[in-house]
């Protein structure tokens, strides 16, 4: 997905990408793998979405949401779902 280890130890790491940073623990529990997921806003979500059909993982449809708001979602292989949307701007 892009991101870089920035520490890691045996049982926990770190991981960044731009301003996304996530700190990681290792987990045998499927069921809380199956069970998370996280919502991340981006900057360029065209260039991110075509990035990510090329990874290993269920990517879904580029579209806007019911609630008005044009995302797309991931599963990555440990069952572990983002959601990609683009940031507003600020003014």
């Amino acid at each position: 997905m892009g991101f870089e280890v920035v520490w890691q130890s045996e049982t926990m790491g770190g991981i960044r990408r731009g301003d996304v940073a996530f700190n990681l623990v290792k987990n045998d529990n499927q069921e809380w793998a199956r069970n998370a997921s996280f919502s991340i806003g981006v900057s360029d979500l065209d260039a991110l979405y075509r990035e990510y059909q090329r990874i290993p993982a269920k990517v879904g449809p580029l579209e806007v949401k019911p609630w008005g708001r044009r995302e797309f979602h991931i599963i990555v292989p440990s069952g572990v779902c983002f959601q990609f949307h683009e940031l507003e701007s600020l003014p």
